[in-house]
């Protein structure tokens, strides 16, 4: 919790002999993140990169074909639903006999569709070819094998007279118009003039025979009759998908395993005789793995904990509460804690939902975006998704607290007035009874704006202690200490000049101005002695107190947005037509209802964006810069954990 969890640096020795089993104990234990051996230095002239173990290549080509059936039968095993595990041996078994035969049928249906397709594409860019002719009463023979006159067909903007002895066909039903001029071949360069003046687009001539119009129905016909046998088709690589979902996944998994121990030997140094690995393991199950690999091979081995040197090195893995687990995604999406550093997703998963509320406060807009959440947590099946809705879920509750407290239901007030600040404006001649106090919610954001960005600061010099050494660590804490002082000393200057409602009045007290005159000096120059130039930066320091106010301009926004909608809808479209009930007056109410639903359904979405971005943005921008260095590399134990099948 704050640290990332505490990893132990091992360097494994064995006999090539015992490679197979150790792979095959460190795959089970799924814990072991291996350092990939790159041979670049003098001392690992020695070594060499080692080779796959027998069966990689067989286990390689049988995973193809099982991902070439299950892409095409529309198989995404991250999709599937675990109904019941297939033991290994059975599954190895199955890939023998029934694999082969349900390939060839998959791969006999897939070229069976991809000739049907072909042909049906050939249709339809026929029946295109044929659509402007058939609006013209004469059959395709009759538009080549002249060598006394020409013929021109295509698309013209409009109809033209033709100077000169011709027979011409005009259509206007047919996108883009249709023109056949047919003309002696003395006339042809006078008539081309004529046509490409009025913007004529020539169009090849089908080579086919007969009216057009019947040509074209033929193709339809044939194209729709195609269609129903890839139809057919389909529902046969349907059955195969509803037939053999749970053994194609299963295969999946158990040639991906398969796969990934045969080339692991591929991430070692290896001599003649021996081969060596060194990887990660966290630190509460170093010992397990060290006890289970020296089971395995009768202490045919030799494990030795390394010291931890480099920190950028040290794979990281969160080390949270359930709660905030979910969280870590939105850390992911910034960036990963450096190993020594800590680790603010607790934080985050405490205030960001408190941010979300602040800003929606609305029992009504919370709860639909809780059921959402809920709702969609069952059709989501990807991790990532899935943390992000129970994030979202949390953050919906906080919603619904704050609505409470703001007496606040999708814009109307609730039965009782506001337990802290009002945010009710007045819209349409009504406050909901009680008016807004954009001056003390405000003043309370930059409260929590000063308090957010001083633990920031704290945490800025705990982590500075931890990341650098020497004298770089003490600028690095002095500068710190810095930004703080100057903040501080600015908002005690103000305060001794101008008496702010919610805060310390310290006017008339020279002492305060004395202490914020020291603190603003003291600052300056411990931001100065670690780097001039950052001294540019010091306005920065208001410009991200000031951006907490966000927190109620955004919200207020969203209240604005919600009491207009319900001041367009009931105020005036339903309420006057209740007092005289007409059929005018329904259709009006019906609107109203319209308005009313959707109005509110995309300011929840509104909502939601503004509430998400905004209370994240306040983390990225205006308090992980203060103290958060990122750039972790992620913990990718070697292994797996086995979701369709069991040894």
């Amino acid at each position: 919790m704050l640290r990332p969890e505490r990893m132990c640096r091992l360097l494994i020795a064995a006999p090539k002999g015992e490679i197979d089993t150790i792979v095959r104990e460190l795959y089970r234990h799924n814990v072991y993140h291996i350092e990939d051996f790159v041979p670049e230095s003098a001392a690992a002239e020695s070594l060499s990169i080692g080779h796959p173990l027998s069966g990689a290549s067989d286990a390689a080509s049988a995973l193809i074909k099982v991902r070439a059936i299950e892409n095409a039968c529309g198989i995404d095993p991250e999709n599937v639903e675990t109904r019941e595990k297939l033991p290994a041996s059975k599954v190895r078994a199955m890939i023998q006999t029934d694999l082969p035969v349900i390939q060839k049928e998959a791969e006999d249906l897939i070229a069976s569709r991809s000739r049907l397709e072909a042909r049906q594409k050939e249709h339809e860019q026929r029946a295109r070819e044929l659509e402007p002719f058939a609006a013209v009463p004469l059959d395709l023979e009759f538009y080549r094998g002249y060598t006394r006159f020409t013929v021109f067909a295509g698309h013209i903007a409009h109809d033209v007279t033709i100077d000169v002895p011709h027979e011409k066909y005009f259509s206007d039903r047919v996108s883009g118009n249709m023109i056949v001029v047919v003309v002696q071949i003395e006339h042809r360069e006078q008539v081309e003039r004529t046509l490409l003046d009025a913007g004529f687009q020539a169009i090849p001539v089908p080579e086919e025979t007969g009216a057009p119009a019947d040509r074209l129905k033929d193709h339809l016909e044939e194209g729709r009759r195609i269609a129903d046998e890839i139809a057919e088709v389909n529902a046969k690589i349907a059955g195969i998908r509803e037939r053999h979902t749970d053994f194609l996944v299963a295969c999946d998994e158990l040639l991906t395993a398969d796969v990934e121990r045969a080339e692991a030997p591929l991430r070692f140094a290896t001599t003649e005789e021996t081969f060596i690995t060194e990887g990660w393991v966290p630190g509460d199950r170093a010992d397990r793995i060290r006890e289970a690999l020296e089971k395995v091979t009768n202490g045919r081995i030799y494990i030795e904990e390394l010291e931890v040197d480099d920190d950028a090195r040290v794979p990281v893995e969160y080390e949270n509460p359930s709660f905030a687990s979910p969280t870590q995604v939105l850390m992911d999406i910034y960036a990963r804690p450096r190993y020594s550093e800590l680790d603010p997703t607790l934080m985050v998963a405490i205030v960001f939902p408190i941010f979300f509320g602040m800003i929606l406060g609305d029992v009504g807009y919370g709860a639909v975006l809780l059921v959402l959440s809920l709702v969609l947590r069952k059709f989501l099946k990807s991790d990532e998704g899935r943390m992000l809705l129970k994030v979202l879920s949390y953050a919906s509750i906080s919603s619904i607290i704050f609505g409470v407290l703001y007496s606040e239901f999708f814009g109307f007030p609730l039965p009782w007035p506001p337990l802290i600040f009002s945010r009710h404006l007045n819209i349409g001649g009504e406050a909901g009874g009680h008016g807004p106090q954009v001056a003390e919610l405000m003043i309370v954001a930059i409260w929590i704006g000063i308090l957010h960005i001083t633990l920031g600061r704290i945490l800025g010099m705990i982590n500075a202690r931890k990341l650098y050494h020497g004298k770089h660590a003490t600028k690095a804490v002095i500068a710190n200490a810095g930004w703080l002082g100057t903040m501080w000393g600015i908002i005690i200057l103000i305060w001794s000049f101008y008496a702010i409602p919610m805060m310390p009045d310290l006017t008339g007290f020279p002492v305060a101005i004395a202490v914020g005159v020291v603190l603003l000096v003291a600052g300056v120059i411990g931001i100065a002695q670690e780097n001039p130039l950052e001294v540019v930066e010091l306005p920065t320091i208001v410009s991200h107190v000031l951006s907490y106010a966000r927190l109620v301009a955004v919200g207020l926004s969203s209240v604005a947005i919600a009491m207009v909608i319900n001041f367009i809808a009931i105020g005036m479209m339903i309420e006057p037509q209740l007092e005289v009930i007409t059929p005018v007056g329904v259709i009006i109410i019906i609107v109203g209802i319209l308005v009313l639903l959707v109005g509110h359904a995309l300011n929840t979405a509104l909502g939601l964006l503004g509430g998400g971005l905004h209370s994240i943005r306040l983390h990225y921008v205006e308090f992980f810069t203060k103290f958060y260095k990122g750039g972790g590399k992620k913990y990718n134990p070697f292994g797996m954990k086995s979701k369709f099948t069991e040894e």
